[in-house]
């Protein structure tokens, strides 16, 4: 390796006001409970807002103001606002956990049996429970389709609660919800697949299948533009839409379809970012030459790509849009969901409706009561005929009232309402058992968790 000599570097400048006002802000992002956090806050902004005397405007901007464009001849789609949050940043939502998916199938928690069967048991014992209270409600009934409702996890807000108890948590119980979560995600994806898409058009849907055959084909040949990528995503959305399967499943496929292998191994990157570090300190000295001036920074420039290049190659395609993803996610497309969903009218003839009554009281048990007891009874039956293990320094109490916890249903839950009911009495119930079950999911299960971390410490 050539031996560059670079000029040291200045004196740390003062920092500015305006990085003095941002810290806060970047120091907000960087907690784990802060996207729950504003989660919550837009779903009590949607709520105020549906009730006040602007109203109006609320549902005008969600569900009658239109946005489309058309391509020449071959392209027009045009849908309200809320489609497009629903149908559109949802399918960017759910591209990231299909990622999150194949991750932990691939390489986490879920690649080994040994740790995969405890969540994977919980997550079914937590959605067939949760299902089965609220048909014991429905069955038959004109409100029977929002069985799927109550079987939803949201991880943003279940592991935000599980964070206020900070280090008492075990590391394993951490891992154990989110592996829940995740196999929970994969089970809500498949409902939606299977219960919640009433005309399928199979050429459409053949289309969809092409664009993502073609993915995978670009994936085995090498193709690292990520603007192919997306314009094939593009189509694959739009056909998937055009299909009758909602067009979020496009997003989970393309997700599961990521590659996760490296475009190098370790020697090559570190042959790489030294060969790259070489060409910079060359680009840089070539500053102070006079019959080379840096116009516009374009030396620099080409330093930069130089070096993010070598950066850029150190991860996998799924690693790297995972970290992409992960703010835009968790602080724009959720936030935006929950202003869009959670604005449910809480007015006399509403909460008066005996139906609306009915929906909201199956939700908020199914999340409340069957999510824990589901959790429990196929956890311990797993453990019992020797399928699945404890993980270390786990309870019982704790592993329930973590399922407890697991009953905050937010995200997804307004998801399949939008889904499952047509009668806009029947999607206010849901809406009211979800926010309701949801509280009551967050408070019981810090309380109860907190006393089963007490125990064991005790003894």
């Amino acid at each position: 390796m050539n031996d560059h000599s670079l000029p040291s570097l200045p004196p740390p400048r003062q920092t500015k006001l305006a990085d003095r006002i941002a810290r806060p802000f970047v120091r907000f992002m960087e907690l784990e409970v802060s996207s729950a956090v504003l989660l919550l806050w837009m779903a009590l902004l949607a709520l105020a807002w549906a009730n006040s005397p602007w109203s109006g405007t609320y549902h005008y901007l969600w569900e009658e103001l239109t946005i489309g464009f058309t391509v020449k001849d071959l392209l027009t789609i045009e849908l309200p606002l809320g489609y497009w949050v629903n149908d559109g940043l949802m399918a960017i939502f759910f591209f990231a956990v299909g990622m999150e998916i194949k991750r932990e199938m691939v390489l986490g928690e879920l690649s080994k049996r040994s740790k995969a069967m405890l969540p994977i048991f919980g997550a079914i014992g937590g959605m067939v429970v949760p299902a089965s209270i609220y048909l014991m409600f429905h069955m038959g009934g004109v409100a029977e389709h929002g069985w799927g409702v109550p079987m939803a996890t949201d991880i943003a807000f279940a592991v935000a609660a599980l964070s206020v108890l900070g280090s008492r948590v075990p590391p394993g119980l951490r891992i154990f919800l989110l592996a829940l979560a995740i196999v929970d995600d994969l089970g809500a994806v498949a409902v939606i697949a299977i219960f919640y898409t009433a005309e399928i058009h199979y050429d459409a849907l053949a289309w969809a299948g092409a664009g993502i055959a073609f993915c995978m084909v670009l994936n085995a040949v090498g193709v690292r533009s990520f603007l192919v990528y997306v314009l094939v995503g593009i189509f694959v959305w739009f056909e998937t839409h055009h299909s009758g399967v909602h067009a979020t499943i496009a997003g989970v496929a393309l997700g599961l379809v990521t590659p996760t292998n490296r475009p190098h191994d370790n020697l090559t990157l570190v042959q790489r970012a030294r060969e790259g570090l070489d060409h910079w300190a060359e680009l840089l000295q070539g500053e102070d030459d006079e019959d080379e001036v840096d116009l516009g920074g374009h030396i620099r420039h080409r330093a930069f790509q130089v070096l993010s290049g070598a950066g850029r190659n150190s991860l996998s395609p799924l690693d790297f849009l995972v970290n992409v993803l992960e703010r835009p996610v968790a602080f724009f497309i959720m936030p935006v969901f929950a202003l869009a969903n959670a604005g449910v009218v809480l007015d006399a003839a509403t909460l008066g409706d005996p139906m609306a009554q009915e929906v909201g009281v199956a939700v908020a048990l199914g999340l409340l009561i069957g999510k824990p007891l589901g959790l429990a009874i196929f956890c311990y039956a797993a453990v019992r005929l020797g399928i699945a293990e404890m993980p270390r320094g786990v309870t019982w109490p704790m592993l329930i009232s973590t399922g407890v916890l697991a009953g905050i249903g937010f995200t997804v839950a307004l998801f399949v309402t939008s889904l499952a009911f047509g009668d806009p009495i029947h999607a206010a119930g849901s809406k009211i058992g979800i926010l309701a079950g949801s509280v009551l999911a967050t408070v019981i299960g810090i309380w109860l968790l907190s006393r089963a971390l007490a125990a064991a410490e005790k003894g």
